[in-house]
């Protein structure tokens, strides 16, 4: 009974202390946020600010701090160079001319050269790397695969990532993508030139070429007509013409008719596709066939994402052969 007296009490206790917080709002608090509320909805969302506008912003710590979570050894100089866009320059150049500085002097150089340079380094490391992740796939397709990860969008993608948005010197703000896809590219080959080609080339492969990772490989060729390009694949290595054979076939002459389809090479099966006519599973079936001879099956072996410089060496120096031939 004891217990039961003193609950009640330190309840009642609890109340009016809830009470006695409740009176300390005063009524015109309410009322007060509401208006200010109005006033912030009619105003509109508060314009976008750059990062630099901050009072606590340090751009030397965030270059050494970008360095730091990449785990990579940049010279901080060549990595400034890197983020800094020519109309950064331009930008400075005008605000010191119009103060009366007849030579400006910024003591840093635009990423004009590291964008040209970086540009090469990717189409190099990437196509180097899918041409040994992918042997079996033919040279025209791997150039596919290679423009799609290099693309702008795709490059941008990677750059926001990383978090270069903040730290990039330009006079555009918002950045866009093709800011933070050229900055990305003039990273690179900052890399490149602080430490060397293998870790530039780890890098590549971990961001870039590790965006293969749990896609499938066919959605990057881009082949409009499969049964087309089997039948050429076939012609150019001296394999027999294929020839689409019907397998079997449900609900003919309804809504739900199903056919199965077969294509063969000298009496042997290719591969097989379903469809709801006889069309669609050819065109099934070739991108089946071409699946298989192409090493890139939906049940395909991982991309060896271990892959080094060295292992890649033989493939990066033939495609640098190539090029001088054809600049010849």
């Amino acid at each position: 009974m004891m217990l039961f007296s003193v609950t009640r009490s330190l309840l009642r206790g609890a109340q009016l202390i809830d009470v006695h917080r409740n009176r300390d709002v005063h009524r015109w608090v309410a009322p007060t946020l509401r208006e200010l509320r109005r006033r912030r909805e009619k105003m509109g969302p508060e314009a976008e600010l750059p990062r630099s506008s901050h009072s606590d912003w340090n751009y030397s710590a965030e270059i050494f701090a970008f360095g730091k979570r990449l785990q990579e050894s940049f010279d901080p100089n060549v990595l400034q160079q890197a983020f800094t866009h020519q109309s950064f320059i331009e930008q400075e150049t005008r605000k010191q001319a119009a103060v009366g500085i007849e030579q400006p002097v910024l003591g840093v150089n635009d990423n004009r050269e590291l964008i040209a340079q970086g540009e090469r380094l990717i189409a190099d490391y990437v196509e180097a790397f899918l041409l040994t992740a992918l042997p079996r796939l033919p040279r025209q397709f791997i150039s596919s695969v290679r423009e799609a990860l290099t693309s702008e969008a795709q490059l941008a993608h990677v750059s926001s990532h990383l978090g270069t948005k903040d730290i990039i010197m330009a006079a555009e703000f918002p950045i866009g993508d093709t800011l933070m896809a050229s900055t990305l590219k003039a990273i690179i080959a900052a890399l490149q030139r602080s430490s060397g080609d293998e870790r530039c080339f780890l890098f590549v492969r971990d961001f870039i070429c590790g965006q293969l990772n749990q896609r499938d490989l066919y959605e990057y060729l881009n082949i409009p007509d499969p049964l087309c390009t089997l039948q050429q694949y076939c012609k150019e290595r001296g394999l027999a013409d294929p020839e689409p054979r019907l397998i079997g076939n449900v609900g003919k002459n309804t809504l739900l008719a199903a056919y199965n389809v077969g294509i063969y090479s000298d009496r042997k099966l290719l591969g097989t596709g379903y469809g709801e006519n006889q069309m669609t599973a050819v065109q099934e079936a070739a991108s089946d066939c071409l699946r298989q001879l192409f090493g890139t099956e939906v049940h395909m072996k991982p991309v060896d994402f271990r892959l080094t410089l060295k292992d890649c060496a033989r493939n990066m120096a033939q495609h640098t052969s190539d090029k001088v031939k054809t600049r010849q």
